[in-house]
C-alpha cells in the first residue's frame, strides 16, 4: 500500500462560493486561496446539505445526511423511528476518530459547534475557539479566550472578542484586537505548530476558522482594504420570489437587518471581503508550514465552507435558504502525488457529506457513508451523482424545506405555504427568473425526486398520506430579535434604562 498522505481540512464559516479571486471574483484579493486553486481541483458546483452552522458541521464530521444526524438547523431533533438515540450510534465514528483508527495523529483547532461543546470528536489535540460563552466556566475553558486571558490580559476586558453581535451583527466594525491576536491568527498559529510536529505517523488536521461569519470586524489594516464604492450592490428579484421563504424576513428582523440600504450593504461587503483577505493571510502561514515539510507533496489539503451569506442578495441577510448565496460553497481539493490535476475545474455536483469519503479514501479505506466518491470522480473511475439534496428545518414542521439540484436545475419546496421555486442556475445564476409555472414537467420530476428521497421513517412528517410533499397553510412567525451578548460576564440583554445598566457594570467591575 502507498504511504498514507497527511490530510488537512481547512474550513471557514459563512463564506460564499463566489468569493475566491482565482475562481472569477474580480473584487476580492485572495492570494492564498488562489494558491490552493492552482494546487489542485476546484469543485465549482459544491453545496452544503443544510445551510446553517451546526447542521453543516455534523454533516462533515459524520458523512451523513440530516435524515440520519437529525440536525436540520442549529438544534438536534430526536432520533427517527428505528434509529439509535446517540449520534455516534446512528452515524458511526466521527471523522477524527476514524482517522485516528486508521493510524493518524489527529488535531482539531477552532470552531466545532458540537453538542455538548466538548464532545469527543476524536482529536489527540483539540483546541476550541467558539463564538459565544454562556457561562464564566465556558469562557475560562475556551482555548482561545484562555489564551487572551493568560498571555494578553490587557485585552481580557473585551466582551465580544470576535466583534459585537446583537444589533451590531450587520454593522461594519473593526476588530478590538490587533491582527496578530485575533482568533483567526491564533488558530493558524496553532495549526502551523501541529503541522511542524515530528511524528512517524501522518497527520489528520482540522482547522476551522470562525470568520467571515458576522460580526464583520476585520483587524487593522484589513478593515480598510476595500472601498465600498467599488463593491457591487445586492442582487434583487421579485419580492414574492425573494421572500417566498418566510425564514428570510424573519431572520432579517432577528439580526436587525430588515432595512439595510444598498449603500450600507456595499460597506458591509467591503468589511466581509476584508475578513476574507485577513483569513487568507492567516491561511498563508498554514500553507507555508505544509510546504516546509519534506512530505509536502504527499499532503492532501481540502478547503471548504459550511455555508454562505446572502449579503443583501434577494433582500436577505444571514443564511438558511437555498439561494446560491446561502447554500453554494467553495470546495478545493489538492494532492500533488495523488493524481489530482493542478488547476482543474470540476462541474460535478459535490456536497459536504462527501468529505468523509475523501479523508478516509486518502487514508486507504474509503467510507462514503451517505456521500459520493469525489476521489473516484476525479480519477475517472466513478460516475458523478445525478442529483443532490439539501434539507432545512425538521420534517413535519412548517419550517421544513428541501432542495434538489440536477444538471442546470434547482428545485426548492417550502412547506410553509407549499411554495415552490425552480431556477435554471446555468442560464440564470443570480436566480432572478422563477420557472416553476413555465417548466411543469421539470418541476413535477424534481418534486417527485424530493418525495422519494424523504420516503421512510427518517422523513416522517414531510410527506402527505399520498406520498407527496406535505404543505402547511402559510403563517408568518412572530418577529423577534436575537440577543447575543456575553453571558459569561452576566450580560443577557439591554438594560431597562441606561442608569441601571451603568450601575450594574460598575458593580461587576468593582466586585
Amino acid at each position: 500500500m502507498p504511504q498514507q498522505p497527511n490530510v488537512l481540512f481547512v474550513m471557514t464559516d459563512q463564506q460564499r462560493g463566489d468569493t475566491i479571486a482565482a475562481l472569477g471574483n474580480p473584487h476580492v484579493y485572495t492570494p492564498n486561496f488562489d494558491r490552493l486553486v492552482a494546487r489542485g481541483a476546484a469543485f465549482t458546483q459544491a453545496y452544503t446539505p443544510t445551510p446553517v452552522c451546526v447542521a453543516a458541521r455534523y454533516a462533515v464530521r459524520t458523512g451523513r445526511s440530516a435524515l440520519t444526524t437529525r440536525v436540520f438547523s442549529n438544534g438536534i431533533e430526536p432520533a427517527a423511528a428505528g434509529q439509535p438515540e446517540g449520534m455516534v450510534e446512528r452515524c458511526g465514528p466521527h471523522l477524527g476518530t476514524r482517522m485516528r483508527q486508521l493510524g493518524y495523529r489527529t488535531f482539531g483547532i477552532g470552531k466545532f459547534h458540537s453538542y455538548p461543546w466538548n464532545e469527543d470528536l476524536g482529536y489527540d489535540v483539540h483546541l476550541h475557539s467558539e463564538e459565544l460563552f454562556g457561562t464564566p466556566e465556558r469562557r475560562a475553558t475556551d482555548d482561545y479566550a484562555a489564551f487572551i486571558a493568560r498571555e494578553h490580559p490587557d485585552f481580557d476586558f473585551v466582551e465580544g472578542l470576535h466583534g459585537e453581535r446583537s444589533e451590531m451583527y450587520y454593522m461594519p466594525q473593526m476588530s478590538p484586537l490587533p491582527a496578530a491576536l485575533t482568533v483567526e491568527s491564533w488558530a493558524a498559529d496553532r495549526a502551523a505548530e501541529q503541522i511542524h510536529v515530528d511524528d512517524d505517523r501522518p497527520f489528520f488536521g482540522f482547522l476551522s476558522f470562525i470568520g467571515p461569519h458576522p460580526p464583520l470586524a476585520p483587524p487593522i489594516p484589513f478593515n480598510r482594504l476595500y472601498d465600498p464604492d467599488r463593491m457591487p450592490s445586492p442582487i434583487r428579484g421579485d419580492i414574492d420570489v425573494d421572500h417566498a421563504d418566510e425564514q428570510i424576513p424573519w431572520m432579517n428582523h432577528g439580526v436587525w437587518a430588515e432595512d439595510i440600504s444598498d449603500a450600507q450593504a456595499r460597506v458591509l461587503r467591503a468589511r466581509y471581503y476584508g475578513e476574507l483577505t485577513y483569513i487568507d493571510d492567516c491561511l498563508g502561514r498554514v500553507l507555508d508550514a505544509v510546504e516546509a515539510r519534506p512530505d509536502a507533496d504527499n499532503t492532501v489539503i481540502c478547503f471548504f465552507a459550511d455555508h454562505g451569506d446572502h449579503l443583501g442578495d434577494h433582500r436577505a441577510w444571514q443564511k438558511e435558504s437555498f439561494f446560491e448565496a446561502s447554500c453554494h460553497v467553495p470546495l478545493l481539493l489538492s494532492w500533488p502525488t495523488g493524481g489530482i490535476t493542478p488547476g482543474d475545474r470540476r462541474q460535478e455536483l459535490a456536497s459536504l457529506i462527501d468529505l468523509y469519503g475523501i479523508a478516509t479514501g486518502c487514508a486507504g479505506e474509503a467510507d462514503l457513508r451517505d456521500g459520493a466518491d469525489l476521489l473516484g470522480v476525479l480519477r475517472g473511475t466513478t460516475a458523478p451523482r445525478e442529483q443532490l439534496f439539501g434539507l432545512f428545518g425538521a420534517p413535519g414542521t412548517a419550517r421544513f424545506k428541501v432542495m434538489v439540484r440536477e444538471g442546470r436545475w434547482k428545485y426548492i419546496f417550502i412547506a410553509n405555504g407549499g411554495r415552490e421555486l425552480l431556477f435554471d442556475v446555468a442560464a440564470d445564476p443570480q436566480e432572478l427568473r422563477q420557472l416553476a409555472a413555465g417548466q411543469p414537467e421539470v418541476r413535477a420530476r424534481l418534486r417527485a425526486a424530493a418525495a422519494a428521497y424523504l420516503a421512510g421513517p427518517a422523513g416522517e412528517g414531510s410527506l402527505s398520506e399520498s406520498g407527496d410533499l406535505r404543505a402547511f397553510a402559510f403563517a408568518a412567525r412572530p418577529l423577534q430579535r436575537i440577543y447575543q451578548f456575553d453571558r459569561s460576564r452576566g450580560i443577557h440583554g439591554f438594560p431597562a434604562d441606561p442608569a441601571t445598566g451603568l450601575q450594574q457594570y460598575r458593580a461587576a467591575r468593582d466586585d
